[in-house]
């Protein structure tokens, strides 16, 4: 039975399309990495999950080419309009219904499954769903203690973590798993993958750079912030600090973990 989950953020949301962008431009580059390290050749097939704005469904297309497919979903496809001609989207819960299409060569889902209490299960699906010497790269935030690393008073250091630690809780509540990320390697191997791999990724996030992230997830979280306590007058105060310029703090730490079904 599929589990009722309260999605913490909605991808039709006005706020929405900064959050893709921010988190596009922070985590591309480290997809693209992996997925250079992993190779993708052209003629290859591809299933991007929960694929958001669709940017790396868009990447994978180039380089699959004309022999090749990428299909990008989402349980809320909105945002993928602009993916282009040669990615077939679909509306599509990977909780409930079967793979739309297959088997395939790369499946690639970043920040899907930490949200997801059937997370496991969708892990099994996206391993069952490759074809033989197929590999599945899934990438998830961490709850490492984000630090300040620029100049910023104690008491505004303070309220950076108290924000940020209460977002956590917030996403926590509505059924996201932050330690999930360092317990897919042993997921992927116990499902029979090999040659799994698991790599950690963190960095200074700036107030033009992925700073932005924090000031959106307060916006678009707002209200169960301040049942939880926030008051408006500390988010006013911590979305001015990480707006401001010199403000740099430690990101999430990215968890990006690869494995190969056998064959």
């Amino acid at each position: 039975m599929t589990t009722a989950v309260r999605y913490a953020f909605d991808n039709r949301a006005e706020e929405a399309v900064d959050q893709l962008r921010v988190l596009e431009e922070a985590l591309d580059p480290i997809t693209t990495g992996h997925l250079d390290r992993l190779g993708v050749p052209a003629g290859a097939h591809c299933w991007e999950v929960g694929a958001g704005a669709g940017s790396i469904a868009r990447l994978l297309a180039e380089r699959v080419g004309p022999t090749g497919s990428v299909t990008a979903t989402d349980l809320d496809p909105t945002r993928l309009a602009g993916a282009g001609g040669s990615v077939l989207v679909r509306r599509h819960d990977v909780r409930s219904e079967q793979p739309p299409g297959g088997p395939f060569d790369l499946i690639h889902a970043r920040l899907l499954l930490l949200h997801l209490p059937e997370r496991q299960e969708v892990l099994a699906t996206l391993a069952g769903a490759l074809r033989p010497g197929g590999v599945l790269l899934v990438e998830e935030f961490d709850r490492s203690p984000l630090t300040v690393l620029g100049t910023a008073a104690p008491d505004e250091a303070a309220l950076f973590s108290r924000v940020v630690d209460a977002l956590l809780t917030v996403l926590g509540d509505r059924g996201a798993d932050l330690d999930w990320g360092r317990r897919v390697h042993g997921a992927m191997t116990g499902l029979g993958l090999t040659g799994v791999r698991t790599s950690v990724h963190a960095e200074s996030w700036s107030h033009d750079g992925g700073a932005r992230l924090h000031e959106i997830n307060s916006r678009q979280l707002q209200g169960p912030l301040l049942a939880a306590g926030v008051t408006p007058d500390e988010l006013t105060r911590f979305r001015a600090l990480v707006r401001r310029p010199g403000f740099d703090a430690l990101s999430y730490t990215l968890v990006s973990t690869s494995g190969r079904r056998p064959g």
